[in-house]
């Protein structure tokens, strides 16, 4: 009995040891298990060492240029682009991707080798694809599309309840290696992304690409609007933060909105496309047409927004291929010049405001006397006001301009806004020079008169000084933008009496009697001034025939409706006084007042209210 209570004991004995083992091992299989899930799930200390955060540029969208009736002068078109992440693409998709991107099967291998060897996760292998290109088309049933997807994966052999026991009771357990084993899925292509951009497109082509401008590659203004504007079309760009797990390329989350993104505005400008369109085909006609080197014209109405505003040359902005930045240069606002004969209206306005002349068909100035190096011309000894505009007199102007102060030139000529900024494009602009009185000499007083010597300006600035005659002497801000209310009270220059008389007498200087003769346009009632300037080469005016050439006018004469300044450089085929060998097709300036002709006439028998009071 008592042998058999002694077996009994230590067979118990032996059977809590054996459960006390199993309860261990039982523990441990538990402790392994919930490390393995807690690997899985990663904690955050580990999940902070495993992965790393980036932020991720959410751009704007670019905000449209409008002209005045809503039509687009630059928007962003969409189009679509074709993302791989080379790291994640599964080998059996390879040749069937290159087959869907209409790309040479090794040529694309090869690509897709080089980026995983650069670890490139982002690689654009399309871009600018319409939106109906077949490409996509074959994209997309790609993705729909499931195949056999084979990998090598490392996996840890079993571990058996053996192995964990002789762990427990520090028995070294047989070394088992990592072993290699094939998994096998259908699945869907990875690492393939259809995305939208878009690109900035310019539907006006060149006829106003120098006022527009363009953007580059990173969408970023780099002139004309495009650049002066820049913060207003750009937007802001947002940042979204993420996080990038280092053990899988392919799983990012936490997605963060850093900063939100916003939209840029669209600009609405005062521009007509259609009077821009004729402007620009005109200028460049009479361009060509004369061998000028260039042109450049600006059309206003009485409140001063500007309608039109081109330059020849020009470009193309949505040729990419090659460009040139004189092609985009605004000449209208950044070419300082001195305007000649143009400026005689206001000296005669001057004069009559100040009491000096009386500008009566009676009235009759002597011009038979040398005034500094100013001769008589031998075809006039007396002449009126209105004959010294028609025939644009040098000696005649000059007589007047004897009896005006310099000080009140000064004064007057601030007031027309000459040597200050036009603040429209103050990065384009050149506000030109007009120097104080106190440094003038009576030669700079003479040449003032007649567009010269102290001064000189932009075309813009010109155009806008014979906005006067629309506004009965009064002088409003230049606008470009249709939505902006920042334009200043007009502020009064000359009397409307005075204003009044000397657009009577620029109206027979557009006529068969006239120097603006070739400004004539059948039908309709204009007046303006030509101008002449010799152009500074080297430092001096050049006396072989390099000029520039003048028209500003407005139609109707009475009630104006159009202001329009023409200015060509150096046309070749016009008439120079001291070179008669180059007489062929015009005189004088009126290659200019061709140009202005060609584009007013165009202007005016497009528009409808024009047509109708012609009818009446």
């Amino acid at each position: 009995m008592k042998i058999a209570r002694v077996q009994g004991y230590r067979n118990r004995q032996s059977l809590v040891k054996i459960c006390f083992i199993a309860i261990v091992i039982i523990f441990i299989y538990r402790a392994f298990s919930v490390t393995d899930i807690k690997a899985n799930d990663i904690p955050l200390k580990a999940k902070a060492s495993k992965n790393s955060e980036f932020s991720l540029v959410e751009k704007s969208i670019r905000g449209n240029i409008l002209d005045r009736n809503n039509n687009l002068l630059a928007i962003n078109l969409i189009h679509k682009k074709i993302n791989l992440d080379p790291m994640i693409i599964q080998e059996e998709y390879i040749d069937l991707l290159a087959d869907a991107l209409e790309m040479p099967r090794m040529d694309f291998r090869e690509q897709i080798i080089e980026k995983k060897i650069n670890k490139r996760k982002y690689f654009i292998v399309k871009e600018k694809l319409k939106v109906n290109d077949p490409i996509l088309k074959n994209i997309a049933e790609l993705q729909k599309k499931r195949s056999k997807v084979c990998f090598k994966t490392s996996k840890n052999p079993t571990v058996t309840l053996i192995d964990k026991a002789k762990k427990i009771i520090g028995m070294k357990p047989t070394a088992k290696e990592m072993i290699e084993v094939n998994k096998c899925a259908r699945q869907r292509i990875a690492g393939v992304a259809i995305e939208s951009g878009g690109f900035r497109y310019y539907p006006k082509k060149d006829s106003i690409a120098p006022l527009i401008g363009k953007t580059n590659s990173e969408n970023i203004g780099v002139f004309g609007i495009e650049s002066e504007y820049d913060q207003y079309l750009a937007g802001i760009n947002g940042v979204k933060r993420l996080a990038d797990n280092k053990d899988n390329s392919n799983i990012y989350y936490d997605a963060e909105m850093i900063k939100k993104f916003k939209e840029g505005e669209n600009l609405k400008l005062t521009i007509d496309s259609d009077i821009q369109f004729h402007v620009f085909n005109a200028i460049k006609e009479q361009a060509e047409f004369h061998e000028a080197d260039s042109a450049a014209a600006i059309v206003l109405s009485p409140n001063g927004e500007i309608l039109a505003l081109a330059n020849y040359p020009s470009t193309n902005p949505n040729n990419h291929q090659s460009y040139s930045a004189d092609d985009y240069r605004n000449r209208v606002f950044s070419d300082k010049t001195e305007p000649g004969s143009t400026m005689k209206p206001f000296t005669m306005l001057l004069a009559l405001d100040k009491g000096l002349i009386t500008a009566t068909d009676d009235e009759v100035i002597d011009v038979t006397k040398s005034i500094g190096h100013i001769p008589p011309d031998g075809k006039y000894f007396e002449i009126t006001i209105q004959k010294i505009l028609e025939k644009s007199h040098n000696l005649g102007t000059v007589n007047i301009s004897e009896r005006i102060e310099k000080e009140d030139y000064y004064l007057t000529w601030k007031k027309l806004g000459f040597g200050e900024s036009l603040g429209i494009m103050p990065r384009t602009e050149n506000p030109g020079v007009l120097k104080h009185y106190s440094s003038w000499g009576l030669a700079d007083k003479r040449t003032l008169s007649y567009g010269y010597g102290p001064m000189n300006l932009n075309l813009a600035q010109l155009a806008r000084a014979y906005l006067v005659f629309a506004n009965n002497g009064a002088l409003p801000s230049l606008k470009i933008f249709k939505d902006l209310n920042n334009i200043k009270n007009p502020q009064q220059v000359f009397s409307p009496k005075s204003t009044k008389r000397i657009a009577e007498i620029l109206d027979s200087v557009a006529s068969n009697e006239g120097s603006g003769y070739r400004a004539v346009i059948d039908g309709y009632s204009v007046a303006g001034k030509t101008g002449t300037a010799e152009m500074v080469v080297e430092g001096n005016y050049d006396k072989k025939g390099a000029q520039r050439t003048y028209f500003v006018g407005f139609s109707p004469a009475k009630n104006p409706k159009y202001i329009m300044a023409v200015r060509l450089d150096h046309p070749k085929k016009c008439f120079v006084y001291r070179r008669p060998e180059l007489k062929r097709r015009c005189e004088g300036s009126n290659s200019a007042s061709i140009a202005f002709q060609k584009a007013m006439k165009r202007i005016l028998i497009n528009d409808p209210e024009m047509n109708s009071i012609l009818e009446s």
